[in-house]
C-alpha cells in the first residue's frame, strides 16, 4: 500500500513537473526565510543567557518621581551593592561596576586602546567567564589587580599563561598586575570588554564613587537559590531612604530585573521595563509567521486548484474501497514529502545566504547542524508546515463522489474557488501590510539619518583628552589652530551625542521647592557655539571679556521653558547654593538619540580637568589634511598614547543600528513576501488559463483580440489585489502607528505610502500574470478547438 502511494506521489511530480516546482520553490523560500528569522530571534532571546547563575542574577535598577512622572535608570550609588549584600541576607554576592570606557595599555613600547571595566571581586564568581589562567575568587583580590581577555594577553604578551603576573601600564599613570585572563567573551553576550580592573582602584581615581549622593554605576546581585525574587524586591524597595541621595526627594525605590532580561527589555514605561529590542524580536516573530503562511497558502491553492486532474484517481480508489480516513491520510502524507524536499531546499539556502544575513545583521550565527535539538525543530517545521499546508486540499480531494466524476459532471465548486480567492487575498494583505511597513521604516531610519539635530555634525570630529593631553591642552589648541584643513576648536566634557551628566540641584527663583526635574549640564571651552555651529536665540556666548562669565550659564529653550522665566537673560540661577546667572539661550538641538524628547540643557564654562574631548571642525574636502596634521601634533605632544578620533556623523548614526538594520530586513523580507506570493500567483494564473483554453479560443475565433483576452484573465487577479489593498491599508497604518511612537521624534504617515504600496502590489500581480495570459491569448484556436 504504502509503495503504490509512494509511486502514485512520485508520478504526480512527473506528470505536472511545472506545479510541482513551484510547490516546492515557494514553500522552500518560505521556509528559508523563516528559518533565518528564528535563528535571529533565537539568537536575540539567548543574549547573556550563559551565565551558569542566570535566574539567580540582577540587575537594581532605581525609579523615581520626577518632573511629576516616575522614571527608572540602571545608574546607582557606588556603595549600594556591597551595602544590599551586607544588610539582606538573601543576597549572597553583589557587585558594582561602571563602564571605564577606551582606555590605553602599554607594556614597553606596545600601546593599544581597550575597552573594559571596573568590578568588585565578587564579578567572576558571580558571572560565569570562563578562567584561561588564575581563578575567579582571586581574580580581582587587589586594588592593582587586573584581568584580561584572551585576545589581550595574546596582543600583551603572546598567550594567558605568559601575562599571569605581569605588569600593565594603565594610561601611562598607574601599574596593574595580570591576575587572571578570562576567554573572549562570547557572541552572546550583549556587552563587550577586554579587561576588569578592581573597584577600589576606580574609587580611588573616582571619589564621588564612595557618594551616596552620586550615580553611575550599574548594580548586580547574586540571590540565593531559595530566595525569591519578589519578596526581595519589596525587601530592598525603600532602602534608600536611609541615606541623603540626590533622589530623596523623588521618593527613590529600588526594583529589581534579572541580568538576562536587560538586553530585550531596556526601555521603561512608568517606572517598569516595559519595551526594548523585545519589540523587533515580535515584530519579525510575526513576519516569520506571515511569509510561512504565504508559503503554505500558496501550496493549498495550487494543489487545490489542480484537484480536477486527480478527481478520476480518486474516484477509481473510492470504487475499490479506499475510505476518505485513508485519502486523508495519503494526501497529507504526499504534503509532507513535498514540505521534506522544500525544507531540504530551504537548508541548503540559508547555508548559502547565511554569511550575508550575519553581515546584514552584525551576528555571528552559525546552522546547529551538530545539535540533535536543532534537527527535532527542523522535522517538527516540516511536519507541522506539511499537515497545515495538505490538510484542506487533503479534505476537499478526499470528499469527491466518484460517481459524479465518472460522468464527467463534476467541476469544483464555487465554495472552493471562493476558498482559492480568499487565500489569495490574504496573501496579498500580508505582502502589501510588509510593503507599508518597509516604506514607513526606511522613511523613519532616513529621517533619523537626516534629521536637522540643530548643529552642522558635517566635518565634525571627537578626539578624546588621555595622557599628557590634558596638561598640554592650550598648547595644543593654540598649535592645532595653525594646522591646515581646520576652522573650528573646542572642548567639552562629553561627547555631543552621549551628554547624560544629569543633576536634580539646579533650581531658579520661585521653583515649587516639591518639584524635581533633572537637567543635563556640560561644560564647555572658547567657540563651542561657533565650532558646534549652534544658533543662540538670545542673549551673548561666554567670552573672556565678561570675568563674571565663570558664574554664567547658557540655556536651551526647554530648560528656559521648564524654568518659565519670561526675560531670562541677566536673571538668577542656582547650583545647589551657588548662584549663577544666564548668559544665553541656545536653541534646541539634539544631543542624544531622536527616541528621546530634547531635555533640559545647561552649558557652563569648565577648567582643563572638566574636559574629555576636543571638538574640531574641518574644512570641507580637506579632512585628510587636517587629520594627518592632528596625528603629528598629538604624536609630539602626547607620545605614549596612540592618536584616536571619532566622527561626528558615524557616532551619530550609530545611535540608530537597530533601526537600520530593522529597516534592511524588512526590505528584504518583504521582497521575498511578494516573490513568494508572485509563485502562487503564477501557479493560478497557469491553471486559470488552462481551464478556459477552449473559451480562448472560440473568441479568438469570434474576433477577440490580444489586449481583450489578456484584460478577461487578469481582471479577476486585479479585484483580489484591489481587495488586498482595502483591507491591508488599515491594518498597515494600525502596525506602523503603534511602533512610530517608540520615537520623541518622527516622520509622518503620508498617504501616498499606501498609493505606491498599493500600486506596487498592482503592477507585480500583473507583471506575474502577465506572460502566461498572453500565451494564452495568442494561442492558436484550431489547436485548441481540436483538442479533447
Amino acid at each position: 500500500m504504502l509503495k503504490n502511494y509512494f509511486r502514485t506521489a512520485l508520478r504526480n511530480l512527473r506528470n505536472n513537473k511545472g506545479f510541482s516546482l513551484i510547490n516546492i520553490i515557494g514553500l522552500a523560500l518560505g521556509l528559508a526565510c523563516s528559518l533565518l528569522i528564528l535563528l535571529w530571534v533565537q539568537d536575540e532571546r539567548r543574549m547573556d543567557a550563559f551565565h551558569a547563575n542566570g535566574k539567580s542574577l540582577f540587575y537594581v535598577y532605581e525609579r523615581a518621581i520626577l518632573g511629576g512622572k516616575t522614571e527608572a535608570f540602571y545608574w546607582t550609588q557606588g556603595p549600594l551593592a556591597q551595602q544590599l549584600k551586607k544588610e539582606f541576607p538573601e543576597i549572597r554576592q553583589a557587585t558594582p561596576f561602571s563602564w571605564s570606557g577606551v582606555n590605553t595599555f602599554s607594556v614597553g613600547d606596545k600601546a593599544i586602546k581597550e575597552d573594559g571595566i571596573s568590578a568588585d571581586s565578587d564579578f567572576f564568581t558571580m558571572f560565569s567567564y570562563p578562567m584561561l589562567e588564575g581563578n575567579a575568587k582571586d581574580a580581582l583580590g587587589s586594588p592593582v589587580s587586573i584581568s584580561i581577555s584572551h585576545k589581550m594577553a595574546n596582543d600583551f604578551f603572546g598567550s594567558p599563561a605568559a601575562a599571569i603576573g605581569k605588569p600593565l601600564r594603565y594610561e601611562n599613570n598607574k601599574d596593574f598586575t595580570v591576575t587572571a585572563v578570562f576567554e573572549d567573551l562570547p557572541s552572546n553576550a550583549s556587552e563587550k570588554f577586554n579587561f576588569v580592573i578592581n573597584w577600589t582602584a576606580y574609587v580611588q581615581d573616582n571619589a564621588w564613587a564612595k557618594d551616596w549622593n552620586s550615580t553611575d554605576p550599574r548594580t548586580c546581585i547574586l540571590l540565593r537559590p531559595d530566595a525569591d525574587p519578589v519578596k526581595v524586591e519589596k525587601k530592598i524597595a525603600h532602602y534608600l531612604n536611609k541615606f541623603s541621595t540626590e533622589l530623596k526627594d523623588g521618593i527613590p525605590t529600588l526594583a529589581l530585573q534579572r541580568f538576562d532580561q536587560r538586553y530585550l527589555y531596556s526601555d521603561f514605561k512608568n517606572g517598569v521595563p516595559a519595551g526594548g529590542r523585545i519589540q523587533y524580536v515580535r515584530l519579525f516573530s510575526l513576519v516569520a509567521l506571515f511569509i510561512l503562511l504565504i508559503a503554505c497558502i500558496n501550496f493549498m491553492n495550487l494543489t487545490t486548484a489542480r484537484s480536477v486532474k486527480r478527481s478520476k484517481e480518486i474516484g477509481i480508489r473510492k470504487v475499490v474501497g479506499a475510505f476518505r480516513g485513508l485519502l486523508i491520510r495519503q494526501f497529507i502524507g504526499e504534503a509532507v514529502g513535498l514540505t521534506l524536499l522544500s525544507t531540504l531546499l530551504a537548508l541548503f539556502l540559508v547555508s548559502l545566504v547565511l554569511p550575508l544575513f550575519n553581515q546584514l545583521t552584525g551576528k555571528a550565527i552559525l546552522l546547529p547542524y551538530n545539535h540533535f535539538a536543532f534537527w527535532m525543530s527542523i522535522a517538527a517545521l516540516t511536519f507541522f508546515t506539511g499537515i497545515f499546508s495538505g490538510s484542506y486540499p487533503a479534505f476537499f480531494l478526499s470528499a469527491l463522489n466518484p460517481v459524479t466524476v465518472f460522468k464527467g459532471t463534476w467541476r469544483p465548486g464555487s465554495g472552493s474557488a471562493l476558498f482559492r480567492k480568499g487565500l489569495v487575498v490574504f496573501q496579498f494583505v500580508l505582502s502589501i501590510v510588509l510593503i507599508i511597513s518597509t516604506i514607513l521604516i526606511t522613511r523613519q531610519v532616513r529621517f533619523m539619518q537626516t534629521a536637522n539635530l540643530g548643529y552642522d555634525r558635517e566635518n565634525l570630529l571627537y578626539i578624546p583628552i588621555e595622557g599628557e593631553l590634558g596638561s598640554k591642552l592650550d598648547v595644543f589648541m593654540t598649535s592645532a589652530a595653525q594646522l591646515p584643513g581646520i576652522t573650528g576648536l573646542s572642548q567639552l566634557s562629553e561627547n555631543p551625542t552621549e551628554m547624560n551628566n544629569g543633576t536634580l540641584s539646579f533650581s531658579w527663583t520661585g521653583k515649587d521647592p516639591n518639584q524635581r526635574i533633572r537637567f543635563i549640564q556640560d561644560a564647555i571651552g572658547p567657540d563651542f557655539m561657533k565650532t558646534m555651529k549652534l544658533q543662540l536665540v538670545a542673549g551673548r556666548d561666554f567670552s573672556a571679556a565678561y570675568p563674571s562669565d565663570s558664574l554664567g550659564c547658557i540655556l536651551n529653550e526647554t530648560a528656559i521653558a521648564t524654568i518659565g522665566y519670561k526675560d531670562p537673560i541677566g536673571r538668577p540661577v542656582y547650583f545647589g547654593h551657588t548662584q549663577a546667572h544666564i548668559v544665553g539661550i541656545v536653541k534646541d538641538f539634539h544631543f542624544r538619540s531622536l527616541h528621546d524628547p530634547i531635555q533640559p540643557l545647561i552649558l557652563h564654562t569648565g577648567k582643563k580637568d572638566n574636559f574629555s574631548t576636543i571638538l574640531v571642525r574641518t574644512q570641507a574636502g580637506k579632512t585628510r589634511l587636517a587629520l594627518a596634521g592632528l596625528q603629528g601634533l598629538c604624536h609630539s605632544l602626547n607620545p605614549k598614547f596612540p592618536f584616536s578620533y571619532k566622527f561626528s556623523d558615524q557616532e551619530y548614526a550609530s545611535l540608530y543600528k537597530s533601526e537600520e538594520v530593522t529597516g534592511r530586513l524588512a526590505t528584504v523580507f518583504a521582497v521575498l513576501a511578494i516573490l513568494i506570493s508572485c509563485l502562487g500567483l503564477l501557479g493560478l494564473s497557469i491553471f486559470t488559463a488552462e481551464q478556459r483554453i477552449k473559451e480562448i479560443g472560440i473568441r479568438k475565433v469570434l474576433g477577440a483580440g490580444v489586449p481583450s483576452l489578456f484584460g478577461l484573465l487578469s481582471k479577476e487577479f486585479i479585484g483580489l489585489v484591489g481587495l488586498s489593498f482595502a483591507i491591508a491599508v488599515p491594518l498597515g497604518w494600525g502596525a506602523m502607528h503603534q511602533w512610530l511612537q517608540n520615537f520623541a521624534y518622527r516622520t509622518d504617515i503620508p498617504w501616498w505610502t499606501f498609493g505606491i504600496s498599493g500600486l506596487l502590489a498592482m503592477l507585480i500581480a500583473l507583471a506575474t500574470v502577465c506572460f502566461q495570459a498572453i500565451r494564452a491569448a495568442r494561442c492558436n484556436p484550431i489547436k485548441v478547438l481540436r483538442s479533447e
